[in-house]
């Protein structure tokens, strides 16, 4: 039976579609679409006009102070959601992933697939469009057994945190335009390079209530000192799952209120009270090299284990190369 693959670049012309997986939404994708410095574009597979399934990537602009660069890369979470459990979800992912490629690939230095839920999925379809993989890890929180996360913590994160609510920090919920406003501004200016080089605009955060939060897919969490935002972090809710995507804190400035550990705090015992499965620290870190925001997360109690990225760049002769590199 033949697949129809269509590509949307507007949110207006995308239909109604079945599913949960919030990196292949329809929300997300008019998130992006809302952002300056993205292009988003969702795949929709069918059959006999059914749709069985999807797949979001999106388009943003990178930029580099030294070296000076700009280039543009094109992002995917995962490798997309399936509505029919009976399809062959690996032979639908081939034909989308070389549509893909042919799309994107005059408009992207680099396409990168991330945060894979099964690392060996897709192998033989991604060395077939000349993709190559990097290790990398993955930080999760196991928030469904029956004692809460905070047991696996260890002590000396447990006294920071009471230490930072005794000291007068206040956590909560982000609600009004003018506190998601002094959140994000908070956030870019202690944002490390060591943790994410990429930070978007504000109209990211500003309309992730709007976009998300009504079908309460997205909720971000501040950390609160004598009135003054000095903390936060922004979560993203997928079926049983959670992802915290962002997170900071003034930690030099109010260093006795732990704004940055109180923000993570906040946002794993929420998804714990909501009856959230997992918590996922997105973006930790390649296996050799020491990163210390994954220091940071681990002491929370989460497990490490292993993933991969694939990445394709637009030259071929560089992807060849990086092919002999990582094979």
């Amino acid at each position: 039976m033949a697949l129809k693959l269509t590509t949307y670049l507007c949110s207006k012309k995308i239909p109604d579609l079945p599913g949960n997986h919030v990196f292949h939404s329809k929300e997300l994708f008019q998130l992006y679409e809302a952002t300056p410095g993205y292009v988003p574009l969702m795949i929709v597979a069918s059959e006999e006009g059914r749709p069985i399934a999807r797949l979001l990537a999106a388009i943003r602009k990178s930029t580099r102070w030294f070296p000076p660069s700009l280039i543009r890369r094109c992002e995917i979470y995962d490798t997309g959601e399936y509505f029919d459990p009976d399809v062959d979800k690996e032979e639908i992912f081939g034909e989308t992933l070389e549509h893909l490629t042919r799309e994107v690939k005059e408009h992207s230095f680099l396409i990168e697939f991330r945060n894979l839920e099964n690392a060996k999925f897709g192998y033989r379809f991604f060395r077939k469009n000349h993709y190559f993989a990097v290790n990398w890890l993955r930080v999760r929180n196991s928030l469904h057994h029956n004692v809460p996360p905070e047991e696996r913590f260890s002590e000396s994160r447990l006294r920071q945190i009471k230490k930072g609510l005794k000291n007068g920090a206040e956590v909560g919920i982000a609600e009004s335009l003018e506190e998601i406003k002094e959140f994000s501004q908070m956030l870019r200016y202690v944002y490390s390079p060591r943790i994410r080089k990429h930070f978007p605009s504000i109209e990211f955060f500003r309309h992730i209530p709007s976009w998300l939060a009504h079908d309460k897919l997205g909720k971000i969490f501040i950390v609160r000192y004598k009135g003054r935002i000095i903390g936060g972090s922004a979560c993203v809710f997928s079926g049983e799952n959670a992802y915290l995507w962002f997170s900071g804190g003034m930690r030099k400035t109010f260093a006795l209120q732990y704004p940055g550990i109180l923000a993570v705090w906040k946002a794993i015992s929420y998804s714990y009270e909501h009856n959230y499965r997992h918590l996922e620290f997105m973006d930790v870190g390649l296996p050799f090299r020491k990163n210390p925001y994954r220091e940071f997360v681990l002491r929370f109690g989460g497990k490490q284990s292993s993933t991969r990225r694939w990445f394709r760049f637009r030259w071929n002769w560089l992807n060849r190369i990086c092919i002999r590199m990582y094979a």
